[in-house]
């Protein structure tokens, strides 16, 4: 057959083996991409002012260091995630690697703000490759059985673990080196990563021949970066205000434009629509959408209560949030542990239910109160229940793709919950901003930011009811238990 490796052998030619892939390897790669990405997204937060003060930013365009990432991350992840099944998930991969880890040393180099906040951009673009990719090469790798558990298991917990992790090693590496150092630092994690991908996953042949759905690309990746720009903007322009409604409204044309082509295209389409009739498909991203609202703003008003209501310092607050990101590690133990006796979707529905009632509890704080009980308490039943759904949720969002399309899965896994991140960190933070009024003072934010933790845990609620509503209730079947 015409390109097959082959070798002389008396009689004729014997095909070669095709290389095998390396599980350990493909898994440690991915769980430090995984690590990786959802660190930079919080790492940053922490060292804003210094490195306001190191480059010069203005107070409007210190916020694009966190846009940028944002926007482009959020923005390309459904292209993503097409040019990994389309192209290749470890060509893919690859790819985003090099780009993030590059962005990331330009930008601990950068000696102005746009040099900054074009690294961010360019790391925001590298992440999108990335992520879809490595979620992407579990589904493939890792089909079935105990060995699927396990490897979600373990993306679950370096995912949780690197949001977390994020506030406190940009707060210990801002106070005692350089704000330099917050970017350096994610660029010999790619490097690593890099290695072990190029050493452990086999490269699959590309997709079919045929043409690429441009015009699609161009709407979705439109349409989602002016969603996220317009509600990353709330910080600054109302949300009935005439440039957020024009942005958003834009962001809808776009959207529905791009609804209409890929119903209509004769070309391989970006997303196949029918993709969405897999209820573990649509169940999983509208509890990612929900679950990722409440996650992302639960660091915002938790770092802002303990810097300005408690009065702890920027490392120490870091360091306060250490035990959410230990109990997300023990939720996603725990998780596969009883991944092998019950459904994803049993895991899910009490994994919100567990992280929703810990945000009842951030609901209860004061302007007197204590970490012990306010903080450290609520946070361990939070990110266990959090760390308990977020494996058997990325393993129900690939449940009955096909492998052409698990990159495109994957990718819409991602979005949603970025999307969900922007959209209700900025909703939660203008309702919480609204609470606390004109008089600034502990009592005023620290009733604001309850307001929004309570609604954070609705939030939770809410995506518990659409997984008990819209996942099937029969799924992979539990592992038994190893005889």
């Amino acid at each position: 057959m015409s390109g097959m490796n082959t070798t002389h052998v008396r009689g004729g030619r014997r095909p070669l083996a095709a290389p095998a892939a390396r599980p350990g390897l493909v898994l440690a790669a991915v769980a430090v991409v995984q690590f990786m990405v959802s660190l930079d997204l919080s790492v940053v937060n922490v060292g804003l002012p210094e490195i306001g003060r190191g480059l010069g930013f203005s107070t409007a365009g210190l916020t694009w260091v966190i846009h940028g990432y944002a926007l482009t991350f959020g923005g390309l992840l459904l292209l993503g995630g097409k040019a990994a099944d389309r192209y290749g998930h470890k060509r893919v991969l690859l790819s985003g690697l090099g780009l993030f880890g590059l962005a990331s040393l330009l930008g601990g180099f950068a000696q102005e703000p746009g040099q900054l906040v074009a690294a961010r951009v360019a790391q925001g673009v590298g992440a999108a490759a990335l992520a879809p990719a490595a979620l992407a090469l579990l589904a493939t790798t890792f089909p079935e059985g105990r060995a699927r558990v396990r490897a979600y298991g373990v993306w679950s917990a370096t995912n949780a673990a690197g949001g977390a992790f994020g506030v406190l090693i940009g707060g210990l590496l801002t106070e005692y080196t350089s704000w330099r150092a917050v970017m350096f630092v994610s660029a010999p994690m790619a490097a690593g990563a890099l290695v072990m991908a190029w050493r452990g996953v086999v490269a699959a042949p590309p997709a079919r021949d045929s043409r690429p759905d441009v015009l699609g690309a161009a709407l979705v990746t439109g349409g989602m970066v002016a969603l996220v720009f317009g509600v990353v903007r709330t910080d600054r322009y109302a949300w009935t205000s005439p440039v957020t409604l024009a942005t958003l409204g834009t962001a809808a044309v776009l959207l529905a434009a791009f609804v209409v082509v890929e119903r209509t295209t004769r070309r391989d389409p970006l997303i196949r629509l029918g993709l969405f009739a897999n209820r573990s498909v649509a169940g999983a991203n509208g509890f990612s959408i929900l679950v990722g609202a409440a996650m992302a703003s639960s660091f915002y008003f938790m770092s802002l209560y303990l810097q300005q209501v408690l009065g702890k310092g920027a490392a120490l607050t870091g360091a306060m949030f250490l035990p959410f990101a230990l109990g997300a590690v023990v939720g996603a133990v725990i998780a596969i542990k009883l991944g092998y006796r019950f459904r994803p979707r049993t895991l899910m529905v009490v994994g919100g239910f567990m992280a929703a009632a810990g945000f009842v509890w951030f609901g209860m704080i004061s302007p007197d109160g204590s970490y012990a009980v306010d903080v450290l308490g609520p946070s361990i039943l939070a990110s266990v229940g959090f760390g308990l759904c977020l494996g058997p949720l990325a393993a129900t969002a690939t449940t009955g793709v096909a492998p052409g399309e698990t990159g495109t899965a994957s990718g819409l896994l991602n979005s949603s919950r970025q999307i969900g991140a922007s959209l209700g960190l900025a909703a939660l933070g203008t309702a919480a901003e609204h609470r606390t009024g004109h008089l600034v003072t502990a009592a005023t934010l620290s009733d604001g930011y309850a307001l929004g933790l309570t609604l954070g845990a609705a939030l939770l609620v809410a995506g518990t009811l659409v997984a008990v509503a819209v996942l099937p209730r029969t799924g992979a079947a539990p592992v038994p238990d190893a005889a």
